[in-house]
């Protein structure tokens, strides 16, 4: 312990070009693939102009932690190898004002990244209130509150921003299987997802106060307008659209605020546009529906009168950036980041959705290089 404290110290008198010169002899070390910033990845791939690009990967708190000269030289002397994943089985995820949520179902818990305080906080496995059993979907409320659903406990869990606990919502008796839940813009309505199961007709969204008081519910099991069957995903737009993701109707529906039916698009297929094994919704700032499909290994992008307008992540069983091999959640924070799970490469991927003037000077460039 006493060398490597010393060989701490005497990093600190090393100069920055010995560093590189040393780290470039001993070959560096493990780490998650990186990207310079000559060799982005896009979606879609060209020659089409591009709307996404990767930014990185989430795997553990060293992922949002940054790194110093002294660290990586570190590393490199005591042959340290790069970040160790904390994730099993990730499933949910969640993102609002610099911070991520995401679940695990495999290790029962849940994971805070504060990407401000360069943090990593773990959520639902101390104290006796607040365990979680089975963690599926997640919302952050507009105080930063972090609601998560548990099929297992029949009820949603809402922490604090650091994942002290604060409530419950629901229950035996009120839910059979809550599998997600969503907060409205306002942030005074929490929609949780009850999928029941194969033998229930409760198939249907439960709306309860952001406090926890029952306010009504939408939906049983059927396959017509406003029915459900085994639906796994809620989410809401900006302008309160309610979606439900049907998975097992094969399709998207669209509600008020209030539940009232709208429209519904969707099928079976192995077309772009159609759904295999979708599994993750999200809405983003501009009323765009993300669907991500584990048979598909990527995710659709839907404008609001759900017509198709393209699809991001690369179908691989490699794992590098950019790559999905089982798609779960997905989530889109209000700064156009786009947050994918991968159950297989325990990560969760973070592309951004390019502006139109980024686009714009994309294309020129590549015309200029061609």
């Amino acid at each position: 312990m006493g060398n490597v404290l010393v060989l701490r110290m005497n990093l600190r008198k090393t100069g920055y070009w010995s560093c590189l010169l040393l780290m470039t002899v001993l070959g560096g070390c493990a780490s998650p693939p990186q990207l310079s910033k000559d060799q982005p990845i896009y979606w879609p791939k060209p020659p089409a102009a591009p709307r996404f690009v990767y930014v990185t990967t989430l795997v553990s708190g060293e992922s949002i932690r940054r790194e110093s000269t002294e660290d990586r030289f570190f590393k490199a002397l005591t042959g340290a190898k790069g970040e160790a994943r904390v994730f099993v089985k990730p499933f949910g995820v969640a993102a609002k004002n610099g911070v991520v949520v995401v679940t695990d179902t495999v290790l029962r818990q849940g994971f805070i990244f504060n990407l401000r305080r360069q943090k990593l906080y773990p959520l639902g496995r101390v104290g006796k209130q607040g365990l979680l059993s089975k963690p599926l979907g997640v919302a952050i409320g507009t105080e930063g509150q972090i609601y998560i659903a548990d099929a297992s406990a029949k009820k949603v869990i809402v922490y604090d921003t650091f994942g002290m606990y604060l409530r419950d919502i629901g229950g035996f008796g009120e839910l059979d299987r809550p599998v997600d839940v969503a907060m409205s813009p306002d942030g005074k309505r929490a929609y949780v997802m009850d999928a029941g199961g194969i033998d229930s007709r409760r198939h249907r969204v439960v709306v309860y106060s952001s406090e926890g008081v029952k306010l009504f519910e939408f939906g049983a099991r059927g396959r017509g307008a406003g029915e459900f069957n085994l639906p796994t995903q809620v989410e809401v737009a900006p302008d309160g659209t309610v979606y439900v993701l049907d998975a097992g109707n094969f399709r998207l529906q669209a509600f008020s605020a209030d539940g009232q039916f709208q429209r519904a698009w969707g099928k079976v297929g192995r077309n772009f546009g159609d759904f295999a094994r979708p599994r993750g919704l999200a809405v983003d700032g501009d009323g765009n529906i993300y669907v991500s499909d584990a048979a598909f290994r990527n995710v659709q992008v839907f404008n609001p009168k759900g017509e198709l307008l393209l699809a991001i992540g690369s179908k691989s069983l490699v794992g590098k950036p950019g790559d999905l091999a089982m798609p779960a959640d997905v989530a889109v924070d209000e700064l156009q980041h786009i947050y994918i799970v991968d159950q297989v490469f325990k990560k969760v991927e973070v592309l951004r959705r390019l502006s139109e003037q980024e686009m714009k000077a994309i294309v020129a460039k590549r015309k200029n290089d061609e």
